[in-house]
């Protein structure tokens, strides 16, 4: 990493609404303010690019541009494929992610899916809006089985969580090591699986790893949940698995394509629950990503080693 500037550094903030609140670095930093429009002309001032505006994937059309680039990004979200490109992944440019703000809200999440799906809770709500008293029997969730595919830091809070649920949990990760199995395993822990959820970060290993075939090895009670990133999932063969009935049901946090448009059919597909990418967004979120963002600023600017520092070639922060 590039050292820090005597003077105070250039800190170009990415915008998107509500800003960060960076009062913590007043007399500290030159805050600088850029728009997607105007993100290639300013990238040669700053020092520090701060993405605010995760769902933007403008510094990967930008980066590549003429001029000295930031020795430091820091995206305020989990993933980083948004602004991940060639130039950026040869460069010395250190990447940080916001790694350790998401995994428990969205491990609760994927809790409640879990019990919504084994409860029929959707089921209950056009039930009662129909006035229609329909006795029915609902699932267990203890003593069910669930593969949690990703090891990183919300697989594992996700895999803790369903363990309280009394749910037998087994995490897939890149590479086996002590309680994670390896890729090889996966088809196997599929095919016994009640529960399927989708963790993984989106690299050229996992992009369309959920395909026809995946969805073939589960059994027909099965129910996938996606909290990754949306082209985890080749979206066709979910529709095709959820239609033919090759599985119970899925819900899907993430999508390829966000928002997901009005006249999608995917929000007419029998046994699928869309929600808008929420899962990691509790209350006081963006405030939590703000403060982090100011901690590692202090550790840059005091020459001590950045935390959440993201392997560029692989596209996360490694695991320990």
């Amino acid at each position: 990493m590039d050292a820090v500037p005597a003077d105070p550094p250039t800190l170009l903030v990415l915008d998107a609404d509500p800003l960060p609140r960076l009062g913590r670095l007043t007399g500290r930093a030159r805050v600088l303010h850029t728009d997607e429009a105007s993100l290639a002309a300013r990238l040669p001032l700053a020092d520090v690019l701060l993405v605010w505006d995760f769902t933007s994937h403008a510094v990967r059309a930008a980066w590549p541009g003429e001029g000295p680039r930031p020795g430091w990004v820091h995206t305020a979200s989990a993933g980083v494929d948004h602004l991940m490109c060639p130039e950026l992944a040869a460069s010395e440019t250190v990447v940080t992610n916001a790694r350790g703000i998401f995994d428990q809200p969205i491990a609760e999440y994927v809790a409640a899916l879990v019990l919504a799906m084994a409860k029929d809770l959707p089921r209950s709500w056009e039930l009662q809006r129909r006035g229609e008293w329909r006795h029915r029997e609902s699932g267990r969730v203890a003593g069910t089985r669930a593969v949690v595919v990703g090891s990183g830091p919300i697989g594992r809070a996700v895999a803790r969580t369903l363990k309280a649920l009394g749910v037998t949990t087994a995490v897939v990760g890149r590479v086996p090591r002590t309680g994670i199995h390896g890729p090889q395993d996966l088809d196997r822990l599929l095919a016994r699986a009640d529960w399927v959820i989708a963790a993984a970060p989106l690299t050229e290993q996992t992009r369309g790893m959920f395909d026809t075939r995946r969805f073939g090895v589960m059994q027909p009670s099965a129910r996938f949940v996606n909290v990754g990133r949306g082209p985890l999932v080749v979206e066709d063969a979910l529709v095709r698995a959820l239609e033919r009935r090759w599985i119970a049901g899925a819900a899907l946090d993430v999508l390829s394509t966000e928002p997901l448009p009005a006249d999608s059919p995917l929000w007419q597909v029998p046994g699928l629950l869309i929600s808008p990418h929420m899962s990691g967004d509790t209350v006081g979120w963006r405030d939590e990503l703000g403060a982090q963002f100011v901690e590692l600023f202090e550790r840059w600017a005091a020459g001590r080693p950045l935390t959440n520092v993201v392997d560029k070639q692989r596209g996360y922060v490694p695991g320990h």
